[in-house]
């Protein structure tokens, strides 16, 4: 038998230069041939004969060797083999070809990048995201290796048609910096399943809790390593903790019955109960302290507090004790965030986590239900630190075919589990979670269209269908993953039990996850293509038919993929400064459009339109009807401490109205002066927009604290300037004559 075929029966293996050891590929050798010998002409090109020749011989001196050769050892045999033909001028493009390759891989396209992220000189990167520290040396490392991710990704992961669509800012492929890696980006955490059944957290067995506050601990910890884990946002709920309350509370009377027999004081058992209750009472405070201050204070590897949402829903559990129990735990956690976090000062400020959402329901919406207490101190929690949140029961119901459970993160949404993917038929949303986004931009749409609504819809279809090529390379990059990249989501319980080396591709079907096609600029968009804001009738129509559109997309791709893609309002941060650059870059300064550094998120009403806040409400929840992969609303008011009233009035008209909205407040302070109020945008002598403090002046923003909401989460490390635009331009859609009782009158 020839060496040749003797090597190909042992598959021949070659060692790249990355040191992974593959199978010999002939094909590759004579591509790299047949490249050059395309740049000769006439007798001094190679036969296809020779070139054959030449692949067998490389071929038969590497099955001669007694170990796998190197790529460059391969390369020199290739060399030699065309020399030794005589075709000198083809050996010469072959070397320039080596050589041309040889320096793409010395220069490091990331140098410049990363040096400036050292250095703490890039302002891109440095206000990316409004909760990273970019000098901070976890967040740079972060930084460093996404920029690393990112190179990967063009050059290697996504063909060139995604990558130049990326660039150009017609598509935003996001979360590149963690594209590399074999990562999903939010999900819904089964935290019932890892407290009842035990977790393995770190190598380390984590065995059932015996007492609330060991619960909350436990959570916190599982909290950081899941968001190390993945480059999204992930929820929990409050549901899944308060079990373990009335596990306190049995231990609790315990001990103190056992005091009480060991002193010799007469106690009967209703006051042995009621002193467990007060030390019970104490420990949901502990608990809950765990909760925020151990989110605020982790760091996971990406540098920054998990991105945490906490969902209080009290109708998730079954009325009576359990039900008590957990409005307890809300109480208790509302009373802790309306008291905020002291920063370095000692000052009391609000933090960004974790984000709240509190559920309203018949059982609490209005004065004289059960619950009402809790919805006022909600009210309070609100005016004071921006959040909880708001979802509508009553709402979410008729969205979800009857569900309602919390969004992974800010604002991404599980499809409705129709099929029944829980334990025997039952619907389940814990542990599921998204697979990535591609967010379109359409205002690019709209521009490129010239106002010819026949060529926009053509746009539509060709752009679509780049996103989807884009998303299907986000899934197949998760196809094949074995559970043992996060054994902590994939074997412990957070998504699921699966097996070591088993891979989580079953996950990633049958609406058990979804994959979001985002959508921006709905505004822009309408008002390039109608002339008129998508508020106006005309505009209106125009606006709802492209969010069909974009439903029926992910419909027809749902159906022929057997993947859940749904419709996601994208939450831009950094991407809307790119996207308003690129299109500047593209289609100059048109008025209404691309004259700001920023485009509208999703499908919300511009931010300089004026609107009160139950007209925007009302409008904006057609349009979030639309989005079921993911959406949130606003309203923008004023300091509202003095008038809970008008808070309440939102908070009733959102549930009659809108399946999920939040109030955007304002709390700043001054670590120069003591101010605490609204920390004001201003334009420097080079027209940057800078934030200054209104009483003393201060620019400095290493000595302030400011906390806006920009995309569903709260940021405190301020933003791009695009962004910082935005924020400044925003108009209240509370005014003073809406407040108090007045209010009513709207809803």
């Amino acid at each position: 038998m020839p060496d040749a075929e003797k090597g190909k029966g042992l598959q021949m293996k070659i060692i790249k230069r990355s040191g992974k050891e593959v199978a010999f590929d002939g094909e590759k050798i004579l591509a790299a041939i047949r490249k050059a010998n395309k740049e000769v002409s006439g007798e001094n090109c190679l036969t296809p004969e020779q070139i054959a020749q030449i692949e067998a011989e490389v071929e038969a001196q590497c099955a001669r060797l007694t170990r796998a050769p190197g790529v460059e050892e391969i390369q020199d045999m290739v060399e030699n083999g065309i020399m030794g033909s005589g075709k000198y001028e083809v050996a010469r493009k072959y070397i320039t070809y080596r050589y041309r390759r040889k320096l793409v891989r010395q220069s490091n396209t990331t140098d410049e990048q990363i040096l400036s992220l050292i250095e703490c000189n890039n302002e891109e990167v440095k206000q990316e995201n409004s909760n990273k520290n970019p000098t901070v040396n976890s967040v740079q490392r972060d930084y460093m290796a996404g920029e690393v991710s990112k190179d990967i990704t063009r050059r290697f992961l996504l063909p060139p048609d995604i990558v130049k669509a990326h660039e150009e800012g017609v598509i935003h492929f996001h979360d590149s910096d963690y594209f590399a890696q074999h990562m999903h980006n939010c999900c819904l955490v089964n935290l019932e399943d890892m407290l009842q059944n035990g977790t393995v957290i770190s190598e380390t067995m984590i065995e059932r809790p015996k007492s609330f506050y060991t619960a909350c601990n436990v959570a916190t910890q599982a909290i950081a390593q899941i968001a190390s884990s993945q480059y999204g946002g992930q929820s929990i709920t409050l549901s899944h903790l308060v079990p373990f309350v009335d596990v306190s509370r049995q231990k609790m009377r315990a001990e103190v019955r056992e005091e009480i027999e060991e002193t010799g004081i007469g106690a009967t058992e209703a006051q042995i109960n009621e002193i467990a209750e007060m030390r019970l009472r104490k420990e949901i405070e502990h608990g809950v302290q765990v909760i925020q201050y151990q989110v605020i204070t982790l760091m996971t590897t990406n540098g920054q507090a998990p991105f945490i949402t906490v969902f209080m829903y009290l109708d998730e559990v079954p009325e009576g004790q359990l039900r008590d129990d957990l409005a307890m735990v809300i109480e208790e956690m509302l009373r802790q965030r309306i008291l905020g976090v002291k920063n370095e000062k000692g000052v009391y400020i609000t933090p960004a986590f974790p984000k709240l959402i509190y559920v309203l329901d018949e059982d609490n919406v209005r004065e004289g239900t059960k619950y009402w207490y809790l919805t006022k101190l909600a009210a309070e929690c609100t005016a004071k630190r921006m959040v909880p949140d708001y979802i509508s029961a009553k709402k979410m119901r008729e969205y979800k075919n009857g569900d309602v459970y919390p969004c992974m993160g800010c604002r991404s949404f599980l499809t409705p589990d129709t099929a029944g993917l829980g334990e025997n038929g039952k619907h389940k949303y814990y542990g599921r979670f998204n697979q990535g986004v591609v967010t379109l931009n359409l205002v690019d749409v709209a521009c490129s269209s010239e106002g010819d609504e026949e060529r926009f819809w053509a746009l539509m279809e060709e752009r679509t269908e780049l996103c989807y090529k884009a998303l299907m390379y986000r899934h197949k990059r998760l196809l094949g993953t074995p559970s043992d990249v996060a054994p902590i989501l994939w074997q412990f319980g957070a998504l699921a039990r699966l097996k070591k080396g088993e891979t989580i591709d079953q996950l990633l079907f049958n609406n058990y996850s979804t994959i979001s096609l985002g959508y921006a600029g709905l505004c822009e968009c309408t008002r390039y293509m109608k002339g008129v804001s998508h508020t106006d009738p005309e505009g209106k129509g125009f606006a709802l038919q492209v969010m069909q559109f974009l439903n029926d997309k992910c419909a027809k791709w749902r159906a022929a993929t057997n993947i859940s893609f749904s419709l996601y309002g994208t939450p831009l941060e950094s991407t809307t400064y790119k996207f308003a650059r690129c299109l500047q870059k593209r289609f100059g300064i048109i008025e209404g459009v691309t004259d700001k550094n920023y485009i509208t998120n999703s499908y919300h009403v511009h931010v300089t339109e004026k609107i009160d806040a139950f007209t925007k409400l009302r409008f904006e929840s057609e349009f979030q009807a639309l989005s079921p992969g993911g959406a949130i609303s606003y309203v923008e008011v004023p300091n509202m401490n003095d008038n809970l009233e008008a808070v309440l009035s939102v908070m009733q008209y959102i549930y009659e109205n809108i399946m999920y909205a939040e109030l955007n407040t304002k709390s700043d302070y001054c670590q120069c002066c003591g101010y605490n109020g609204e920390i004001a945008i201003v334009q420097d002598d080079d027209g940057k927009y800078v934030w200054e403090c209104p009483n003393c002046g201060n620019r400095d923003q290493a000595t302030m604290n400011v906390a806006r909401r920009t995309c569903g989460y709260i940021g405190t490390q301020f933003w791009n300037q695009g962004r910082t635009q935005e924020i400044r331009e925003r108009v209240l859609h509370v005014s003073s004559k809406m407040l108090g009782a007045k209010t009513k009158k709207f809803f």
